[in-house]
C-alpha cells in the first residue's frame, strides 16, 4: 500500500518539511533479536557458560562492544573483547545469511518511502559485515545511506550515528524522523535532536516528551511520519 500524499519536497502550511528518515535494523526493519541471543548463548556454551534468560534485556539493543563486555564481566570467561566480537559475528551471520524475517509492516513502509523518494537511511549498532548481509532481505535501493557500528568511533547511545546521517544527507536532525525498537537507539535519536518513533520489539519503551510509541510498523507511514515534523514536539504521544 503506498499513500497518495505529495512528494517530499512538499511544504505543509506552517512551512515544516520532512528531509530524511533514519531507520534502525535489528529488531524495528528486521525480526533478529532472538537470532542475536540464540548467538550469543550458542558462543558462551561453547565457552562453557550457561546464559540467564535475565542477561537478554541488558545486551538488546546495543552494540556488540557494550554486550560482549557486559557478558564477559557476568560470567568471567577468560576471553578478549575482539577475539568474543568474532565469535558473536560469525555465529549470527551463519544464522542470517538463510534470511531474515522482516517485522510486520517494515516491506510496505520501505516501499512507500521509496516511491515518494523520501531520503531513508539504515542507521544500526551491527557491524558492517552484517548490514550488508541483511541489506539482501531489505533491499538495498531502498536505502541512500547505511552507517555500521563500526563505521563510526562512537555509535548508540551517543548521537554520532544519526548526526552523521543527517549530515551526509544534508539535513537538519530536527526534519529527520528517527525509528528505533529500543531504548538504546531512542535515547540516541533523541540526543541528536531528532523527532523519534518507538517501536518496542523486545522491552518496553515509555513514552516521553517528543517520543512516540507505536505497537508496530504497521501504524507507520508517510503522513504519520510527515506529522512528527509538523506537530509540536512538547507532547507526549
Amino acid at each position: 500500500m503506498t499513500s497518495s500524499i505529495p512528494a517530499i519536497g512538499t511544504r505543509t502550511a506552517d512551512g515544516a518539511t520532512l528531509q530524511a528518515v533514519f531507520l534502525d535494523l535489528d529488531g524495528t526493519l528486521v525480526d533478529t533479536e532472538g537470532f542475536w541471543w540464540e548467538a550469543e548463548a550458542e558462543v558462551f556454551a561453547g565457552l562453557g557458560h550457561i546464559l540467564d534468560d535475565a542477561h537478554r534485556e541488558v545486551v538488546v539493543g546495543g552494540p556488540m562492544s557494550r554486550s560482549a563486555n557486559y557478558l564477559i564481566q557476568v560470567t568471567g570467561v577468560d576471553i578478549s573483547l575482539p577475539e568474543l566480537s568474532v565469535l558473536l559475528n560469525a555465529a549470527f551471520l551463519a544464522r542470517i545469511r538463510r534470511g531474515v524475517p522482516l517485522m510486520p509492516g517494515a516491506r510496505r513502509l520501505l516501499a512507500e518511502l521509496a516511491a515518494h523518494e523520501v531520503p531513508t537511511a539504515l542507521v544500526s549498532a551491527s557491524h558492517r559485515a552484517i548490514v550488508d548481509q541483511m541489506l539482501h532481505s531489505l533491499g538495498p535501493e531502498h536505502f541512500r545511506l547505511t552507517l555500521a557500528g563500526d563505521d563510526l568511533v562512537r555509535t548508540k547511545p551517543h548521537p554520532d550515528p544519526y548526526l552523521t546521517a543527517a549530515a551526509r544527507l544534508g539535513a537538519a536532525p530536527e526534519r529527520c524522523a528517527v525509528v528505533e525498537d529500543t531504548l538504546t537507539g531512542v535515547t540516541a535519536g533523541e540526543a541528536a535532536g531528532c523527532p523519534v518513533v518507538a517501536v518496542p520489539s523486545v522491552t518496553p519503551i515509555p513514552a516521553a516528551v517528543g517520543r512516540t510509541v507505536v505497537r508496530s510498523l504497521e501504524e507507520v507511514d508517510l503522513p504519520f511520519l510527515r506529522s512528527l515534523i509538523t506537530e509540536s514536539r512538547g507532547g507526549v504521544h
